[in-house]
């Protein structure tokens, strides 16, 4: 029996956990030969569809999601027409709560595994390697002669040991430099948009399991490890100790964790204060900082414990932290959800992620749309279009501040600048909602920016937006966040540096570039330098010279120095 499982990746750097699993637990039970085929939604269908009827499967697994539905199922269907004989199974998230439609627009599908795949795919293969009619295997519906035959509920696994470990089996392609990491499945909250709720609860792997996995990874080096849990630190000494054996034991890997900041405690803290710049990154849903919204969305956190910690993490450690709000949730209109993301971007979070909340398949927001007037796109992402406190062109202003956060914000590239601009615009939300508006009237959202191109328009927004006075502060504020993340050279530069420096300024330019190139002279460093003057943000004035020097050594990442020369 030959078995293909299947998979199509949004990137090509990331690499299925769902399949691996998948595959340790069901050889562990039937004498087959089972393969795994992970692509990408970028590849010609033609080649994929050639690629697993190369295979020559009897059985061919797609593991599904939102990203996938659409190609995944047109390969399923070539595959069908092609090859009739082979059995086509679904599963995975975004199928789980199909039905009987689903095969009717497909009629190759064989059989649908809803939710957590390993204890029903395994029972499959059982009774397939033995000719038995695998039709009622639980959490299946299956396609028999008779019509649909949809097996009985079952708990998912309770002992999560039971699955082998994909990483000692070496069935994880661990050469794409990003790895999944699974340590614990399920969610101590119920939120209503998340699919984490209808988990019964939490469940762990060994704490033998997880380190032996930790190990396998570290030790391989691979350069970015991302923990799937839903919420990492629900047992926050559980959490403790693994942060601990991973400061111990890493060698040069960054990690990426989704936490509860409302479950963190003070020895946690204390102990993350060890952690190395670079080495954890915290992704923590806020959602929402309107206390009405929370409540609506079954998310019983303190808002007040949540900013405390965010402080102290911030304030007393080096880990990235990344913050998501969730547009369109209930009782949160316009006008709240920039107050909350006012309130969220205060505390300097690295990353600051707005998404329209997604009415997933089977989530009990989903369930209580038509009830709570919420309406949403039938199509994956199933994105909510309008609710009774948010109209579609208020969500569509969203969206356009989502793409500005990414653009400005999260890049790490323009904080003088947007500073500067919340301070004359009343708050952050306000100076978007500014250049949102100038945005949309120049089209600029329907084309990608090159970084360049990012500062000009914004040069060109504060020429037309601001009195003359203030765009010249705001200009230098600009000015200096691009000679601060690339060196200003070349045609295309954005209109924002005057050079013209004296002679005298020039000779103090030069004497300071070769007093540091005699520094690091025969330690590989090449060092380039910028020179501009600036004279109209306050510590500037009257004039000052500012030569930035860069520092570039193969390997290691450009640092930048800013030096200020006065010339009497």
């Amino acid at each position: 029996m030959r078995v293909f499982l299947v998979t199509l990746h949004s990137k090509f750097i990331h690499a299925s956990l769902a399949l691996p699993y998948l595959a340790a637990y069901g050889r562990e039970a039937v004498e087959a030969k089972i393969s795994l085929g992970e692509f990408t939604v970028h590849e010609p269908k033609e080649q994929i569809i050639a690629a697993i009827l190369a295979e020559q499967p009897d059985i061919v697994a797609f593991s599904i999601y939102i990203w996938n539905r659409r190609m995944t199922l047109e390969v399923a269907d070539a595959i069908a027409t092609i090859a009739p004989g082979v059995q086509i199974v679904l599963g995975g998230p975004e199928i789980s709560f199909d039905g009987p439609e689903l095969f009717q627009r497909h009629p190759g599908v064989t059989g649908l595994i809803r939710g957590e795949g390993e204890a029903p795919f395994r029972e499959f293969l059982q009774r397939r390697a033995k000719g038995i009619d695998p039709a009622g295997v639980p959490r299946t519906l299956w396609r028999t002669a008779e019509g649909l035959v949809e097996g009985p509920s079952s708990p998912p696994l309770a002992d999560l040991d039971a699955i082998p470990s994909p990483f000692a089996a070496e069935l994880v392609d661990l050469s794409r430099g990003f790895v999944y990491l699974e340590t614990s499945r399920g969610c101590p909250y119920q939120c209503s948009f998340c699919m984490s709720s209808l988990d019964p609860g939490v469940r762990s792997f060994s704490m033998e399991r997880i380190r032996s996995d930790l190990d396998i990874l570290m030790t391989r080096e691979i350069p970015k490890i991302k923990l799937v849990d839903r919420t990492f630190n629900y047992d926050p000494l559980r959490a403790e100790e693994i942060f601990a054996f991973i400061l111990k034991n890493n060698r040069s890997s960054h990690f990426h964790f989704e936490i509860g900041a409302n479950l963190l405690d003070g020895a946690t803290i204390r102990l993350l204060k060890q952690v190395p710049e670079g080495m954890f990154q915290f992704e923590i849903g806020i959602q929402s900082a309107s206390p009405d919204t929370l409540k609506a969305i079954r998310r019983p956190i303190t808002l007040e414990k949540i900013h405390d910690n965010l402080e102290r993490l911030r304030r007393e450690t080096r880990i990235t932290l990344h913050l998501d709000l969730i547009a369109g949730l209930p009782h949160e209109g316009y006008s709240r959800f920039l107050s909350s993301m006012d309130r969220i971007q205060a505390l300097a979070p690295h990353h600051l992620q707005i998404e329209p909340v997604k009415l997933l398949p089977g989530s009990p927001l989903r369930r209580e749309a038509r009830e709570r007037g919420i309406r949403f796109d039938p199509n994956p992402p199933y994105t909510v279009l309008t609710t009774p406190q948010l109209s579609f062109v208020e969500m569509e202003k969203l969206r356009g501040l989502s793409r500005l956060v990414d653009l400005t914000y999260n890049s790490g590239n323009f904080s003088g600048f947007l500073a500067g601009l919340a301070a004359r615009c009343g708050s952050f939300s306000n100076a978007l909602e500014k250049l949102q508006t100038f945005w949309s009237h120049r089209r600029l959202f329907r084309f990608p920016l090159q970084q360049r191109d990012i500062f000009e328009r914004l040069r060109e927004f504060v020429e037309e937006q601001f009195a003359a006075e203030e765009a010249l502060v705001l200009k230098e504020l600009l000015a200096c966040d691009l000679a601060r993340c690339e060196r200003p050279a070349g045609e295309g530069m954005p209109a924002l540096f005057d050079t013209s420096l004296t002679a005298a300024e020039q000779a103090a330019v030069q004497k300071k570039v070769r007093e540091e190139s005699a520094k690091v002279k025969g330690l590989g460093i090449k060092i380039q330098h910028f020179a501009t003057v600036f004279c109209h943000l306050p510590q500037f004035h009257p004039r000052t010279v500012v030569l930035f020097i860069y520092r570039i050594q193969t390997g290691k990442r450009m640092t930048v120095e800013e030096v200020r020369l006065r010339i009497e």
